[in-house]
């Protein structure tokens, strides 16, 4: 069977993504990380700017080349989900992703599909990526054409916003890539630099997860937080960036995922049931959430 997909194939995968509610879809060719991407994300790694997240630093080959996830790998698909809630609703402690059900299980879900697509079509293999491997989703992202990146270090999708979650499809089939925008809209305005209340934006489209109030509420393991840090309420993740960057549309141009829209029981929480949540209630709130993967004592610590 021909490796190749012709392009009515390619063009009924674009619009099986977009009917299953993805925001935007691309194709880029599969092959070696460019070498200053690689480069300029070890000498973040030498910095230090990966804090206690070691799996960073593992499995560097893999990083840097997708076909050694998926010998064979010709094409890579990649994906963005929108999450961004509709109305401007805004919760004061968890941030807008991890409202809804865990991005994870959805959009793994969603490449599934696609997958199966291909398979039944061509019988080529095909490996879905949803945050759980050594991928670099963004980078993959912009080459495939489906966003830029900008001072913030999150993937702006046009007409869209940075209020989507990214999921990559390694393929064995030969896919025509489509073309990396031209022009990055980012005019470097630095809002989202002044806005960090971590000042963690490094001003090149990098953070330093030590000072990124994300990092500090989600990943970080000791028992308290660094010595002066005000979270501002913040319990769960940090939206600041992406919601201060004038190119964010006042309203989302798509709607959000079903599966994203905020679980009422989320959207009662407070602050003070936070800060006691015991591990059963946790268990309950948090079972089909990204926050499960936070232990109950991280969110208790944050609340507190």
């Amino acid at each position: 069977m021909s490796s190749s997909l012709y392009p009515c194939h390619k063009a009924a995968l674009r619009r099986l993504a977009l009917s299953l509610g993805a925001a935007a879809v691309g194709f880029a060719r599969a092959g070696a990380v460019d070498p200053a991407a690689a480069d300029s994300y070890d000498r973040w790694l030498d910095d230090g700017c990966n804090a206690s997240m070691q799996w960073m630093r593992r499995h560097a080959p893999l990083r840097r080349d997708p076909r050694s996830l998926l010998p064979g790998a010709r094409t890579v698909i990649a994906t963005a989900w929108p999450y961004a809630p509709v109305g401007g609703y805004r919760h004061p402690h968890i941030a807008d992703y991890a409202l809804g059900r865990d991005y994870h299980r959805v959009v793994r879900d969603r490449l599934d599909a696609l997958a199966r697509l291909i398979a039944d079509r061509t019988g080529a293999l095909s490996r879905p990526c949803v945050d759980t491997a050594p991928l670099p989703e963004r980078y993959w992202a912009v080459r495939a054409g489906i966003g830029t990146v900008g001072l913030n270090g999150q993937l702006h999708v046009p007409g869209i916003g940075a209020g989507v979650v990214l999921g990559t499809l390694l393929t064995t089939l030969e896919l025509a890539p489509d073309e990396p925008i031209s022009h990055n809209p980012c005019h470097r305005c630095g809002a989202c630099l002044r806005a960090c209340p971590g000042g963690a934006l490094r001003g090149d489209g990098t953070l330093d997860a030590r000072r990124c109030h994300s990092y500090l509420t989600i990943e970080c393991p000791d028992d308290e937080l660094p010595p002066g840090t005000c979270l501002g309420g913040r319990v769960y993740g940090c939206d600041i960036c992406r919601r201060v960057c004038p190119l964010e549309p006042a309203e989302p141009a798509i709607e959000p995922l079903d599966e994203f829209r905020p679980d009422p029981r989320l959207l009662a929480i407070d602050r003070a049931t936070l800060a006691n949540l015991r591990s059963g209630d946790w268990r309950r709130l948090f079972a089909d959430s990204p926050v499960r993967h936070t232990p109950a004592r991280r969110i208790r610590r944050n609340a507190r």
